[in-house]
């Protein structure tokens, strides 16, 4: 080797080995109690802590340590099925900007790969955050509603089958008519999160769904209808001036109840959160209705990772969509949600699906989708039959529609409101001013915010002109 060749030889080596020194001291530099803890209270440990939901409790570094590599694994998911925490939006199509994002930022994803590959350090236990404290007895999302009103207990053996039926009126004791501005659910059970068992699907909870509404017995044309619990479900928050009216005297009208067995004897029940609109609020707009989706033309082959289902809606009014929220079932792996308006298309969400977590994502105000009259609106659905997807008992079998979970359906049940013609301009106006648009911008989910919009009366000019 001449001299040359060794001194460049040398000097290539030395700097692989000074980059691989650099790359190992910066993960040295990040350790349990410094960088990792703060994220696993903020983000993990309201479930995984002793007594709670799910199956190993992350509050210490004796109880991490076992599972960093588990951590990493599920995290870096991001929107993929089994993704922790259970929150499966995609980052890097669609419209972003959500209300109680639950996913990790980047920097948080980096932390903790950067600590797993350093063989996770614990660093010095001073610098450990204090645990944040929980009480289950209060333990809902959106703090303690309003009103609270339980269903009646139910039992599933562990080897049962599904059963659906209906159950009594439940009654909610209001005394006088309000508006709803959210609505939170979730199940109260006892079972045993440690304990395992066959069933993949939905293994916390034995309700795979309610569908309900409340009515006023005896009185016609009291029903309102009420976003339908489904296992894992996040609340639901409703347009601020699209609040749903809960009268005085009426009750809960539970439509139908899906129970299935989780794999172990579980006694259950629900408790239905409501957020009130304070007293003499009135809704400006109305609730809309988006038929999209198909519950009947469904045809999943088996052993097949990657079947596609479509569905299209024509806009009848203005619309702006509040939040996207895809339900499958177990074979189904990622959803879509496009706006067709003339010759442009526009993806406004993508999102992963896990059928163990029903998750929807609700839209700040003026990012929320805003289409006009005439948009066509597609759904596209991503389906996994395989083995590789472990929510699929048999993946051999064919699937179609039908209610229970080994079977099929495809929908969005979000929210949305309807808007008149004058109702749409001002909302485009309104969103125009408060983000600074100007005539000719792009806003993603609203063809027509960059468009001259004409005045409203003389009083009222909100044109570019």
């Amino acid at each position: 080797m001449s001299f040359k060749k060794f001194c460049l030889t040398f000097t290539a080596v030395a700097a692989m080995t000074m980059l691989v020194t650099f790359e190992a001291n910066a993960q040295s530099d990040v350790t349990f109690s410094e960088h990792v803890a703060p994220i696993l209270y903020d983000n993990c440990v309201h479930c995984h802590r002793a007594g709670g939901v799910a199956p190993m409790p992350l509050t210490t570094y004796d109880e991490v340590r076992p599972w960093a590599a588990m951590i990493k694994y599920k995290t870096q998911l991001r929107d993929k099925m089994g993704a922790m925490p259970p929150y499966y939006l995609e980052r890097d199509i669609g419209i972003q900007n959500v209300k109680d994002d639950e996913r990790l930022s980047e920097e948080e994803l980096q932390i903790i790969s950067d600590w797993v590959a350093a063989e996770a350090p614990q660093g010095n236990p001073a610098a450990l955050p204090a645990v944040p404290q929980f009480d289950d007895s209060g333990n809902w999302k959106l703090g303690e509603p309003d009103l609270i009103v339980k269903t009646g207990e139910v039992f599933v053996q562990g080897d049962s089958p599904d059963w659906w039926g209906e159950i009594d009126l439940i009654p909610t004791g209001l005394t006088e008519d309000r508006y709803v501005a959210a609505v939170e659910m979730r199940e109260v059970n006892d079972a045993d999160p440690n304990a395992g068992g066959e069933t993949v699907v939905g293994g916390r909870w034995v309700v795979h769904h309610m569908s309900w509404m409340t009515t006023v017995p005896g009185e016609e044309d009291t029903r309102v209808d009420f976003p339908t619990h489904e296992l894992g479900r996040n609340p639901d928050v409703f347009d601020e001036k699209a609040a749903r009216l809960l009268r005085a005297g009426s009750s809960i009208s539970p439509l139908v109840m899906h129970l299935h067995s989780n794999g172990q004897d579980t006694t259950a029940h629900l408790e239905i959160g409501f957020y009130l609109q304070p007293v003499g609020y009135e809704p400006a707009l109305k609730p809309g209705r988006l038929g999209l989706g198909d519950g009947l033309n469904i045809s999943v082959n088996g052993n097949d990772p990657a079947s596609e289902l479509h569905s299209y809606a024509v806009l009848k009014q203005h619309t702006k969509i509040s939040s996207f929220e895809p339900h499958l079932h177990a074979p189904g792996a990622r959803v879509c949600l496009e706006a067709i308006w003339g010759n442009q298309i526009e993806t406004l969400a993508c999102s992963g699906y896990d059928h163990n977590w029903v998750k929807q994502y609700t839209y700040e105000d003026d990012y929320a989708p805003l289409l006009p009259k005439g948009t066509i609106v597609h759904l596209i659905a991503y389906m996994d039959n395989s083995a590789s997807n472990p929510n699929v008992v048999d993946s051999r079998n064919w699937s179609g529609s039908g209610n229970r979970s080994v079977s099929n359906m495809f929908l969005h049940i979000g929210h949305q409101v309807s808007l008149t013609d004058e109702q749409f301009v001002q909302e485009m106006a309104g969103r125009r001013e408060r983000l600074g648009l100007r005539m000719g911008d792009h806003l993603l989910g609203c063809p027509l915010c960059g468009a001259n919009i004409p005045p409203l009366g003389p009083e009222d000019d909100s044109s570019d002109e």
